[in-house]
């Protein structure tokens, strides 16, 4: 076990997969010599070369699309989109052929493609690189949408993802580039690629929430001990497919479920959780179910943020509503 900060754990999962598959690419704007711009892919040049850490123009569409044709070449590309608003561009590589490329030719045509997306808000940034995108994608039938939330699971997941063979989209929270915890490299040890984990055991009330939530919900748990409440914390890590096995066995167990995304709520992953729950766990419910969400706008100038993004205190606010039917 080695402490790491969920960059390096990122880093230290791409150097495997480089040095293990010889058809690995990574691909990206200043993922070269730079090491990007969260430093993700820093040192990879260096040792792996110019012609497998490729440094790209400042086009996404153009990225996405020679991923796609170096995979129907055998290839196992991994793609970085340098801020989750920057992918739009890419858009329509992404729903419309890499999606879909592999139910189109029967199966005979492998996408194994990962594109990694630093996504949500927490850094004082300007427009366009602060949103949760992520609803879009897990609309997409034909991808994989997972979202780690801390050193351990982003180094299992991007190697699983690159592994699993289906186009992936694979979210980063940025806010958590930083943060440091114990990383084993054994990968036998990791959870299924496509499950959600219990993050926090709890008997009063489960809460649901993914990326960069994880910690904030972790957090509020604590405080909720002190009070004499137990909260239950289930960090969904695959947001396509979900895994309501997880969430719903947590929320028969505890009768009340509050699902936490800092994506704005109307359409959100949120709604379909809450949909799964309210259908699997109507006679073990004692509370409706309750969200907790960025607002229905567009993200707001980085001195707003602290106001828009969901909070400890918004989430026990929630939790205190659910534990008082």
């Amino acid at each position: 076990m080695t402490r790491l900060s969920l960059s390096a754990a990122l880093n230290s999962g791409l150097r495997q997969v480089l040095e293990q598959d010889p058809k690995a690419v990574v691909m990206g704007e200043d993922v070269g010599p730079l090491g990007g711009v969260f430093r993700v892919t820093d040192g990879l040049s260096k040792d792996f070369g110019s012609d497998r850490v490729i440094d790209t123009p400042l086009a996404e569409s153009s990225i996405v699309g020679t991923a796609i044709g170096l995979a129907m070449r055998g290839y196992h590309p991994v793609c970085e989109i340098q801020f989750d608003g920057f992918v739009y561009p890419a858009f329509n590589q992404i729903v419309s052929q890499l999606a879909k490329m592999r139910a189109r030719t029967g199966g005979r045509v492998p996408m194994p493609v990962v594109i990694r997306i630093p996504c949500g808000g927490g850094i004082g940034a300007v427009e366009h690189h602060s949103e949760s995108n992520e609803a879009y994608f897990a609309h997409t039938a034909g991808l994989r949408v997972v979202i780690c939330s801390d050193p351990q699971s982003g180094h299992y997941m991007l190697r699983q993802a690159l592994a699993c063979g289906d186009p992936v989209i694979f979210y980063e929270p940025k806010r958590r580039y930083w943060e440091k915890g114990e990383v084993s490299t054994d990968l036998s040890l990791a959870p299924a690629f496509d499950k959600a984990v219990v993050a926090r055991a709890g008997s009063d009330a489960t809460v649901v929430c993914y990326g960069g939530m994880v910690a904030t919900c972790l957090e509020a748990a604590r405080i909720a001990e002190e009070e004499g409440r137990s909260l239950e914390v289930v960090d969904l890590r695959s947001l396509s497919p979900l895994d309501l096995d997880t969430v719903c066995a947590s929320v028969a167990r505890t009768g009340r479920c509050l699902v936490v995304h800092e994506a704005p709520g109307f359409a959100g992953l949120g709604a379909e959780v809450v949909s799964g729950v309210t259908e699997r766990c109507f006679y073990q419910l004692e509370a409706p179910v309750l969200r907790v969400t960025g607002f229905d706008l567009p993200y707001p100038p980085a001195k707003f943020e602290e106001q828009y993004l969901p909070d400890t205190d918004r989430v026990l606010a929630a939790v205190d509503k659910l534990l008082e039917f």
